[in-house]
């Protein structure tokens, strides 16, 4: 039996639960398959984990602009900028802030 990439992913997850880069990538897996509602739980998690891992905010405020929650989208961009600043990633920042802005002139 071939196993997933997931599957994979959620092995090395229990050799190392506090790794959040194996936690992003299943957020990401879950992502891809189209399945939004785990990823976001997923991503969720790993904010709670590891609220620095500035990446998770862009993708995580993306999902929300796609199920329609314009409102979660922009606190998640907020939140990312926030965080960006305080760990001194300025194209994270940038990234979050163009996303965000794109997101307040398409409402």
């Amino acid at each position: 039996m071939t196993q997933t990439r997931l599957d994979r992913l959620k092995e090395l997850l229990k050799e190392d639960p506090d790794n959040s880069f194996i936690l992003f990538a299943i957020a990401k897996e879950y992502e891809g398959m189209g399945e939004k509602v785990k990823a976001i739980t997923k991503y969720l998690a790993l904010i709670e984990k590891d609220g620095q891992y500035v990446g998770t905010y862009y993708h995580l405020a993306q999902l929300y602009e796609d199920t329609e929650d314009q409102d979660a989208a922009l606190l998640t961009y907020q939140k990312g900028m926030t965080i960006a600043q305080e760990v001194k990633d300025q194209h994270a920042y940038s990234e979050l802030q163009n996303a965000k802005m794109n997101l307040e002139l398409d409402m």
